[in-house]
């Protein structure tokens, strides 16, 4: 049987949430986060050296990595469900997404959080300002741009179908919830970008996501706010 090892409010929801839409039993062996660091316990190193999660185990199969997860649940047990139409472009896209929500969207995220962090840090009077300065410069060449034409073309994308393969739900779907639910957590998608908020309010809608919230527990992402 199929174990998620789920750390609370963390990319592993998806998971649960693609287990549901496949109608796959599965146990969870949940992880809290560290109060003060909201890192992963060290427990979670004796299921894969990382530490990371999400990571799931199927019998002595273990498999870390949420796109790698999503693939091999896809390739074992889908049977044809969550996958797009038999049409060239429809399965491009659907490559495509599944790669570009950790390849290319997350890793802004992340560098935002990161800046947050030393934005907000406890420094010396006088090296504060420096550090603020060095974020700021980051925010103004890096982030702020990148993610300001990403977010663009995520709100085109949706402009042209519910979802971001097309009208129907797939595991590409899947994988990018998380990215608009990390965005929800400093912008106001509804007021910016509403085909991104129209989105993320069909994932949370769609009945598997309600059963894998309420087996994986209340969801409230770990990112600082700006």
């Amino acid at each position: 049987m199929v174990v998620v090892h789920h750390l609370e409010n963390s990319r592993s929801l998806r998971i649960l949430w693609l287990l549901e839409e496949l109608g796959v039993e599965y146990e969870i062996k949940h992880y809290a986060r560290d109060p003060e660091t909201k890192l992963a316990p060290q427990s979670l190193k004796d299921i894969h050296p990382l530490g990371k999660s999400p990571v799931i185990t199927d019998g002595d199969i273990t498999v870390a990595e949420s796109g790698a997860i999503i693939e091999y649940l896809m390739d074992t047990y889908s049977d044809g469900k969550l996958r797009p139409a038999d049409d060239p472009a429809a399965k491009r896209a659907y490559t495509y997404f599944m790669h570009y929500a950790e390849g290319t969207v997350m890793p802004l995220l992340i560098v935002g959080l990161l800046m947050g962090r030393i934005e907000s840090a406890k420094l010396p009077f006088f090296v504060k300002p420096i550090a603020k300065g060095i974020a700021g410069k980051v925010r103004e060449g890096y982030l702020t741009p990148n993610l300001t034409n990403n977010l663009a073309f995520m709100e085109q994308t949706l402009a042209q179908s519910t979802w971001f393969t097309g009208d129907t739900l797939t595991a590409a779907d899947v994988q990018m919830s998380f990215i608009a639910e990390g965005l929800s957590v400093n912008l106001d998608l509804e007021r910016d970008f509403p085909n991104l908020a129209r989105f993320r309010d069909a994932c949370r809608a769609s009945a598997g996501y309600q059963r894998a919230l309420e087996r994986g527990g209340p969801f409230e992402l770990a990112l600082n706010r700006k």
